[in-house]
């Protein structure tokens, strides 16, 4: 059984990237009549690899250092460039293969590929379902021509159902609280610089580092024994790695991370710190600083540190100035300057307990912030003394738990239970579940009547006065994968709702950059096509004449030609298209192709996601989101209406 080559139209953009190749992109003649259908049966899918197919290509990923380059530097870093890996002759999970840009039905490529717009009548979009379906379906004349796709919108991993749900938690920062950028995070970064300085001796310099925090994105992972910054893919294969600020070329990297014989690193070991919050950009932007000045200045107090010293007392001096009222007393004198507003927030919350569904506030902020920050969001002013400690806002709340220390929280059983006190923030001791009990019937309604804000314990706890009896009753909303999302799904089962206030800005570029994502699948598409054919010839080559074995490997050799026409255009298309989301750790939920370690994490952890915890509230009571469904590699190839299933035992 053969298959024949399957050849794509290729769009005006792709036809335009191969045409401005420095080489002239000619296809060989025996392409000039390609068949339309490519033919696949059971042998498609077996790997079969040549020796070229061993080795991977790299293109140079341009990216800009700090200003602070230095001659020794310079010679250091000559010719280091990081790099993307393209592994464009590995037949792994493709995450972007997976949702072609194009919509094949009726074997012609969708002409509405916009966001926004009308390009089509909406029942022009459903007349051959509804037909082939027997469906009447009047609602659908009342539809937008094309369905509207906004940043507001909750996107779905696991299907879930509101109307299931009984109790709706949130976290605080950076899920109800926004904070303005960079003045937030300035005020850490300041303040642990003064300590550094002048608690810990480091060099007066230090004081003059700038904070910029565009330039790190989530889901990085921090190497504090090297003091290099990782971006892994969900296979956990370093993509892109820089020391400090300093790219770290494709060869070195390896060394490090791949060329192990003995043991692969998993980076969850100690050393490796992933940055999981918006918190941690911090952390990240000082490390690299003081990496950068160890590195290349001539300072004899950080050459006696190394990496991973320096990176712990970064993180000491960050957290104290979470804890010692750097931070939380300018927020408290300016909370205008720092906090976001949104109109949204007690609608919403309203709106859930209206329901009848419970809510709960579980942070890890102490009382005394939590206390400032939501007065400031519940007046949207700032409040006198007198009115904050009335704290009107706990009226937004079934439940209120400060100080929980998550991750802790949602795993350790003995952490106890301390009852606050709303106008001066100190606390009382409760015997948490036994005390529930001892109250008898009603014992959680009791309980929460002597007061309803509380400092620590577990979710033990909180479960009880939630009287929930399984975590499928409960939705969890945060910013943190690990200690918000990841961890309250996997060990207790709640439903998990994460928040990425970065999200509109990656839909923003993913929209403005379709076609040449578009582009670069098709591209793709067509390398695999020309390999798989060229198999198909090789195996054909065994059992023809020597005359008409060479004319079929002058064929092969053009067909390898032309491949490395391709893969030139697709490495240089491939940096245009990831530069364009960060230009130097691309897009934020892929790595190379695939899912990044932190778009894994996300797809598999986080029932559901949206840009802000208020976009929940634009959804009814009774609102079910359903996932868009996903196909492994087989399935992908044999949706497309130009693929041609042949069953290879017939």
């Amino acid at each position: 059984m053969t298959r024949t080559l399957f050849f794509s139209p290729l769009s005006s953009l792709t036809a335009a990237l191969v045409a401005s190749s420095a080489s002239s992109f000619t296809m060989s003649p025996y392409f000039s009549n390609p068949p339309m259908t490519r033919t696949m049966n059971k042998s498609t899918f077996l790997p079969v690899r040549s020796d070229d197919q061993t080795k991977r290509s790299f293109s140079s990923f341009s990216a800009s250092a700090s200003p602070r380059l230095s001659t020794r530097r310079s010679k250091l870093f000559a010719n280091e460039m990081s790099t993307y890996d393209i592994d464009t002759d590995e037949n792994a999970e493709q995450s972007l293969a997976d949702t072609p840009a194009t919509d094949e039905t009726n074997g012609q490529p969708s002409t509405s590929l916009a966001v926004n717009g009308s390009t089509s009548n909406v029942s022009n979009r459903y007349a051959s379902l509804l037909q082939s379906m027997d469906l009447s379906i009047p609602s659908l004349k009342h539809l937008p021509s094309q369905r509207p796709v906004s940043s507001n919108d909750v996107f779905c991993n696991r299907e879930l159902r509101l109307d299931n749900i009984r109790a709706i938690g949130f976290d605080m920062d950076y899920t109800l609280a926004q904070y303005q950028q960079p003045n937030f995070d300035k005020l850490a970064f300041d303040g642990a610089k003064e300590k550094l300085v002048h608690s810990l001796g480091y060099p007066k310099e230090v004081l003059d580092l700038e904070y910029d925090h565009t330039y790190w994105v989530r889901g990085l992972i921090i190497d504090t024994a090297r003091g290099n910054f990782l971006k892994i893919d969900r296979h956990k294969y370093v993509r892109v790695a820089y020391h400090g600020f300093s790219p770290i070329s494709s060869n070195m990297r390896k060394q490090i991370y791949s060329k192990t014989f003995n043991k692969q690193p998993s980076f969850t070991e100690k050393g490796f710190v992933n940055m999981d919050t918006l918190f941690q950009h911090v952390d990240a932007h000082l490390f690299a600083s003081l990496v950068e000045m160890k590195d290349f200045g001539e300072h004899e107090f950080l050459d006696e540190r190394t990496y991973e010293e320096i990176y712990r007392q970064v993180r000491e001096c960050v957290d104290l100035c979470h804890r010692d009222g750097v931070i939380k007393d300018e927020v408290a004198r300016n909370p205008e300057k720092y906090l976001v507003l949104d109109d949204g927030l007690l609608p919403m919350l309203r709106q859930f307990r209206e329901n009848g569904i419970k809510v709960f506030l579980l942070t890890n902020s102490y009382w005394e912030y939590t206390s400032t920050a939501m007065n400031y969001l519940y007046h949207e002013k700032k409040v006198d003394e007198e009115t904050q400690k009335k704290n009107e806002w706990t009226e937004l709340f079934d439940l209120v738990v400060v100080g929980a220390c998550k991750p802790a929280y949602l795993k350790d059983p003995y952490l106890n239970l301390f009852r606050v006190v709303p106008e001066d923030g100190s606390l009382k001791n409760t015997d948490g579940l036994f005390e529930i009990e001892a109250l008898g019937e009603n014992g959680a309604a009791k309980f929460l009547e002597m007061g309803k804000c509380f400092q620590g314990g577990n979710w033990n706890h909180l479960q009880a006065m939630l009287e929930t009896t399984a975590g499928e009753e409960i939705i969890y909303v945060g910013d943190h994968l690990y200690a918000d999302v990841l961890r309250s799904k996997r060990a207790l089962g709640w439903r998990s709702c994460f928040i990425m206030p970065e999200l509109p800005e990656e839909m923003r570029i993913f929209n403005s950059q379709v076609a040449l994502r578009k582009s670069i699948m098709q591209l793709r598409n067509l390398r695999d096509e020309l390999g798989a054919h060229a198999d198909t010839l090789r195996l054909k080559m065994k059992k023809v004449s020597f005359s008409e074995g060479r004319g079929l490997e002058k064929k092969i050799e053009q067909i390898e030609e032309d491949d490395a026409k391709i893969k030139e255009k697709l490495s240089d298309a491939h940096r245009q298209y990831h530069s364009s989301f960060h230009p130097r750790w691309g897009q934020m939920f892929v790595a190379g192709y695939q899912d990044s370690r932190f778009g894994y994490f996300v797809k598999n952890y986080a029932c559901i996601y949206t840009s802000k915890a208020t976009n929940l509230g634009l959804a009814s009571a009774s609102r079910a989101f359903r996932t868009s469904g996903e196909l492994l590699p087989h399935d992908n190839m044999l949706s497309r209406a130009s693929s041609e299933f042949v069953d290879a035992d017939e």
